[in-house]
């Protein structure tokens, strides 16, 4: 796909809004199946009598296949058109939602979980599907909208709770399933083609050119963000019910609800970083959600529980700055690559959907080893002081670049 100029946009304003509306209620109902595992989970850890490790490796399995599915997603958008990968992607996770209610040993949760992460694939198909309903200059704040999707997760945190001790996981499981399926049908009858797939045009590029950008250092430090940005918020989104429960003695109705109140800011205000992106430049705005991100951390990395209320004021902050941070890395991809939006897309995407896979796990482990809750805080103040310097590396290397091309 050619560069489309700041002035220029690809379709009318009726049919950019209309994608970005339908894509984003999309994606808010696969992210809310995505991260089901962070309610019914704590159900199923008491029923298999699971350790904090095996916990771990539960609710981020989804994260797994969410993460590795989404390169070849994207390139099949490029090369398919968003419409229908986005369709038979939600149908597919909705099956595998629903067969996930009939599980009833271990390695039946796994397999079942791996299938519900193809919800999360969802997220490459988005971003390659809206950018080309948008011109250049309104990219950021395009794709800004439509990650703000991220509040599904706040969705099965404040509503799972109370479906699953009424009416039992089980049930929680079937529901989700079957709403993601009406979403599918729903976005089938109603949404469009993207400009470019309606003239064919997607269809030129061959698979090695498609795949070519991702050899350049640049997507890989882009990933490198994203994997603390956004798998560390999708992380944290998970562990946060988990780790309430534990340290400081909420009820799962309570943990539910700090949680979605947590996801609910994190996820909105990446729409804002996405405006903030388009117009003070996405360097700006990363290290801002570094420098933020860095004392927090370390304020969560305290030996013992914080007062309650210096923990929500401060995880409250920290999932606010990461969501700018998420909007930010977008921000690059249709600028710099404007023709493979999908494949670098679908890259970075799965870098930080492994963050969500890798930190869960590598949380349970490190509780398991240490003692410390707060080793997991520990674990990302390094994660995001290595992206800090990587970054301030990087520019330093640039000179004279300017402000907006990290």
């Amino acid at each position: 796909m050619p560069a489309l100029t700041s002035q220029t946009s690809p379709a009318s304003p009726a049919e950019a809004c209309r994608a970005l509306g339908f894509s984003t209620f999309a994606f808010t109902i696969c992210f809310a199946v995505w991260t089901i595992f962070s309610i019914i989970g704590l159900q199923i850890r008491e029923e298999l009598l699971l350790s904090e490790t095996q916990f771990g490796l539960l609710i981020g399995l989804p994260i797994l296949t969410g993460s590795l599915v989404r390169i070849a997603l994207g390139v099949l958008t490029d090369r398919l058109g968003g419409r229908r990968v986005y369709t038979l992607t939600m149908l597919a996770a909705a099956v595998a939602t629903f067969l996930l209610s009939w599980a009833s040993t271990w390695p039946q949760m796994l397999i079942a979980a791996l299938g519900v992460g193809l919800a999360g694939g969802s997220f490459a198909v988005g971003v390659a599907y809206v950018s080309r309903f948008y011109a250049k200059g309104r990219q950021g704040t395009a794709l800004g909208i439509f990650g703000t999707g991220n509040v599904g997760a706040a969705l099965t945190k404040f509503v799972a709770p109370f479906v699953m001790l009424a009416f039992g996981w089980q049930a929680t499981a079937q529901i989700w399933a079957a709403a993601l399926a009406l979403t599918a049908v729903l976005f089938w009858i109603f949404s469009k083609e993207d400009p470019v797939t309606a003239t064919g045009a997607g269809r030129r590029t061959s698979l090695r050119a498609e795949f070519a950008p991702l050899a350049q250092m640049r997507v890989w430090r882009f990933s490198a963000y994203y994997f603390f940005s956004f798998g560390g918020f999708v992380a944290l989104a998970l562990w946060l019910p988990h780790y309430l429960t534990q340290v400081y003695g909420f009820d799962i109705r309570t943990a539910g609800m700090i949680g979605a109140a947590y996801s609910i800011p994190g996820s909105i205000f990446r729409a804002y970083g996405g405006v903030l992106s388009d117009r003070i430049g996405a360097r700006s705005v990363m290290y801002a959600t570094f420098i933020v991100s860095l004392a927090a951390t370390a304020i969560l990395s305290l030996p013992g529980a914080v007062p309650v209320s210096v923990f929500l004021i401060v995880i409250f902050v920290l999932g606010f700055f990461m969501s700018l941070g998420k909007a930010a890395v977008y921000k690059h991809i249709p600028s710099y690559y404007p023709a493979h939006v999908g494949a670098v897309g679908g890259l970075v995407g799965m870098i930080g959907g492994l963050g969500g896979f890798v930190l869960p796990l590598l949380f349970g482990w490190l509780r398991d080893q240490t003692g410390l809750w707060s080793s997991c805080f520990i674990a990302l103040f390094a994660l995001v002081a290595a992206c800090t310097l990587w970054m301030h590396a990087s520019i330093r290397q640039m000179g004279r670049a300017p402000l907006q091309a990290a």
